[in-house]
């Protein structure tokens, strides 16, 4: 909750901040983001790896401490180049601390309390974004230059708590009994489980949810139905509010491979759901099209909150005990790679296929959903095979 309010205050007022504190254009703050992203990708899978040699919650807490860190240079920065560098380094330590979190979560926990301890940690975060929006909606009320200025120092203040937290949690099993030496020869990389990494594609692309979120159905509502746009403010808000209130829930008894199968393909229900229910809205008026977009809206929070348990079982069971903080980076890897092109492919789709359009939108969907199945078997063979060898 912490890491996300100290988070969520800056990125409330970042545009902003970047356009009139830094000086930069829209195109140089896309381009900056862009590159931050290649690099986080490339660096997924070495970070994780380095929570693996390291221990999980020390990489976590460096991650965090160099997060606040660098917030504390943010009102320095005056050029694109600086905002470029600054970037960069900001999405690596963060991606290195994601990767040392979720290490350390499914390493600490129970096996019975993974995905539920997961599921309330989600819950938290998004309180916390909340209350981090507040603090840097209240900082924009002002109007102020300076005021936006100081908003960075905010949030390292918080981020560093969050650090000073983070060290002083126990140690998790690989903080304490790092593996030896001919256990690490013995086992293969995440990135030679096929099934791991083709599982983790599919599941980015259940995880386009966030796209239709975020982008296609707002774009939507503005350009293609009669709704009136302050419904957006609403549709974050229960969006918000339900992902608080129902995350926990929606993963109770994702304990297995089978058991996150299950939440995948409720996940891709709703997903395929809101995409029939949003889509004759083109056709609808007056408090029918309002009903219908809030409900579309609501189902693919269902397919949200689903996709994310589903998510975190397959990380708990099909991770190798010996590299978990390597399976975090891999994940992450997968799962760009199966989510990267849809805010361009399904906002076209919508608007400008119109329903042909919202039909493929849930067929890859269906499509992907149907392909974990085998890919999460090929994920599980592999790992037998490898404790086999382990055992010989």
């Amino acid at each position: 909750m912490l890491f996300a309010t100290g988070e969520g205050a800056f990125i409330t007022g970042s545009a902003v901040f970047f356009t009139q504190v830094v000086g930069l254009s829209a195109a140089q703050v896309g381009l900056g983001l862009t590159v931050a992203g290649v690099a986080a990708f490339l660096c997924a899978v070495p970070l994780g790896r380095a929570a693996d040699r390291i221990g999980p919650k020390r990489l976590w807490w460096m991650g965090a401490s160099a997060q606040a860190a660098l917030f504390l240079v943010w009102p320095f920065i005056a050029s694109f180049a600086e905002f470029l560098v600054m970037m960069v380094v900001l999405e690596v330590v963060q991606v290195a601390a994601w990767n040392g979190r979720g290490a350390y979560t499914i390493d600490v926990f129970p096996h019975d309390e993974r995905v539920r301890s997961m599921a309330f940690m989600r819950a938290a975060r998004n309180i916390g974004y909340t209350l981090g929006a507040m603090i840097g909606g209240l900082a924009l009320a002002f109007d102020s230059d300076a005021i936006i200025r100081a908003v960075p120092w905010v949030t390292a203040g918080i981020l560093f708590l969050n650090a000073l937290l983070v060290s002083r949690l126990p140690n998790a099993q690989h903080d304490e009994l790092p593996a030896t030496p001919v256990e690490k020869a013995l086992k293969s990389g995440a990135l030679r489980n096929r099934g791991f990494v083709l599982l983790n594609v599919c599941e980015g692309v259940l995880g386009t949810n966030q796209v239709l979120l975020n982008i296609v159905i707002p774009l939507w509502l503005v350009q293609e139905t009669d709704a009136p746009h302050v419904l957006l403010a609403w549709l974050f808000g229960t969006n918000t509010v339900l992902a608080v209130l129902l995350q926990v829930p929606a993963a109770r008894g994702v304990n297995s491979v089978a058991s996150s199968l299950r939440a995948a393909r409720i996940s891709a229900g709703f997903f395929v759901l809101s995409c029939c229910i949003v889509m004759v809205t083109h056709d609808t008026i007056g408090w029918t099209t309002i009903l219908l977009v809030w409900i579309g809206h609501v189902t693919v929070t269902g397919a949200e909150l689903f996709q994310s348990a589903g998510h975190w079982g397959f990380l708990s069971e099909l991770s190798d005990p010996e590299r978990r903080g390597e399976y975090q980076g891999t994940a992450h890897l997968g799962g760009t790679v199966g989510s990267v092109w849809a805010p361009a492919l399904f906002t076209y789709l919508a608007m400008e296929q119109g329903t042909l359009g919202w039909v493929t939108i849930a067929s890859i969907v269906v499509v992907a959903t149907v392909f974990m199945k085998p890919t999460a078997a090929a994920a599980e063979q592999y790992l037998a095979r490898i404790q086999q060898h382990a055992a010989a």
